[in-house]
């Protein structure tokens, strides 16, 4: 695949908002003949005192944030959160850790065991852990593990303005780690911490120009949570998410992009603009990791109106 260079994502993103949209819903359209939405269940499964000072994230040990924090949680209930997942019409599991990397031994061992669970139920399995080897890659992918998330988060310049307990560098290393040992790739980042146009274009270039492009990116804007370093940050236009999600379907065509933190905070009908331009995939679920998400009932009617043809129209008459 071609470099996507810096200059033309700009000029995507610069793009008259008509013209952008209607772009992108071809681009969509083209690759995503169905226009089906993935739906990506998230569990916390390690809550709180994480190593990093990552300034959004309120499970950092950093910030005096009201959170309960809590252990590995057990199989059990990993168990029953999956099968709560499927039958509420998931199609992905997904499960977050808040450690700056993965420790061999018993944590590796459980993390196998919680992979297998969830592929016993035929769901598709994602785990975010942190920082893993290239060893840890190809155990996990033996065990069946389907994706793993990694976000970069921002620019590689910007980065630094944000965390300072891990570089941009690691963070791609863990991702080629993952690539390497063939699993899928889920790596997105977050807008509304502050950066500016130049650094949200930069972050779309280095997804864009990984190899290959993600299976997945999230797409989040800033949740600020009160006690981190970016509690008083504005929200985000809803207008700048659609700009951000309809230039990254152009230049990533295949990707599944997922409207992901922040979601709350949209319209009905912002939502619905963000899937017309691309977005393919949700959180679905009232929690994510430790955020609160959209209602699971909205959600469903949401993906109805956006799906289903309104027969009632057809079948109306006049007076």
């Amino acid at each position: 695949m071609n470099k996507v260079s810096l200059k033309k994502i700009k000029e995507i993103l610069s793009m008259p908002l008509n013209d952008l949209i209607f772009k992108a819903q071809t681009v969509h359209k083209s690759s995503f003949p169905k226009l089906d939405i993935q739906l990506a269940s998230l569990l916390s499964i390690k809550t709180g005192s994480c190593p990093e000072d990552c300034k959004y994230c309120p499970q950092s040990a950093h910030y005096n944030v009201d959170l309960k924090k809590e252990k590995l949680i057990n199989i059990e209930l990993v168990e029953q959160a999956a099968i709560r997942a499927k039958k509420n019409g998931a199609d992905r599991f997904c499960m977050g850790a808040a450690w700056k990397k993965l420790n061999n031994g018993k944590d590796l061992d459980l993390i196998i065991k919680m992979i297998k669970a969830v592929k016993s139920l035929d769901l598709e399995a994602c785990v975010t852990l942190g920082s893993i080897t290239k060893e840890q890659a190809l155990t996990l992918k033996e065990a069946g593990l389907d994706a793993y998330n990694h976000n970069i988060d921002t620019s590689p310049e910007f980065y630094k303005e944000i965390i300072s307990t891990r570089s941009f560098d690691e963070r791609l290393e863990t991702i080629q780690n993952v690539q390497e040992a063939g699993i899928s790739v889920c790596s997105g980042g977050i807008i509304g911490m502050g950066e500016s146009w130049h650094d949200r274009a930069k972050m779309l270039e280095v997804l864009a120009n990984l190899t290959p492009q993600p299976e997945s990116i999230p797409i989040n804007s800033l949740v600020p949570v009160r006690g981190t370093p970016l509690e008083n940050r504005d929200k985000v236009d809803s207008l700048e998410m659609v700009r951000i999600i309809a230039s990254t379907r152009i230049i990533a065509p295949n990707s599944r992009i997922r409207l992901s933190a922040g979601r709350k905070d949209l319209s009905k009908e912002a939502q619905l603009l963000c899937f017309v331009v691309g977005a393919n995939s949700i959180f679905y679920g009232d929690t994510l990791l430790t955020t609160e998400n959209n209602d699971m009932l909205n959600d469903k009617d949401l993906i109805a109106q956006y799906n289903n043809h309104h027969k009632d129209i057809l079948n109306s008459k006049g007076l």
